[in-house]
């Protein structure tokens, strides 16, 4: 019985979340000359980058090519997929898409790929 009303008096009484000892730490502000000459520096290394081709900031770094495969998407909902019709090169996520893509006109395909810059211009 002493279990039930410890917990009751421990609900009834003030909830404390926080350790009797803490402290809200002391927030540091800029004050806008500070920010100034931050700013200031900022544009001084970017015009001593454009001078000195051999300085290397984040800005400069030239990643290599990525090795992961390139993500394609359904040209007609957007959802991924690894799925391309053999007849207009469009792609489509399921059998719904491909329904409507197998039966798609000649000049509205070429639309679809003209979007994601894959048409091909006869002459």
């Amino acid at each position: 019985m002493s279990s039930v009303e410890e917990v009751s008096d421990a609900l009834n009484g003030p909830l404390v979340f926080r350790p009797p000892g803490y402290k809200a730490p002391k927030r540091r502000h800029r004050f806008l000359r500070q920010i100034i000459n931050d700013e200031a520096k900022r544009v001084q290394l970017k015009q001593q980058q454009a001078h000195d081709p051999t300085l290397i900031t984040y800005q400069s770094l030239a990643a290599p090519p990525s090795l992961k495969p390139i993500k394609t998407y359904c040209d007609i909902t957007g959802l991924p997929t690894n799925y391309k019709s053999p007849h207009n090169q469009l792609r489509y996520y399921d059998k719904e898409c491909y329904d409507i893509v197998k039966h798609m006109a000649p000049g509205v395909d070429q639309q679809y790929l003209a979007l994601r810059s894959a048409n091909v211009v006869l002459k």
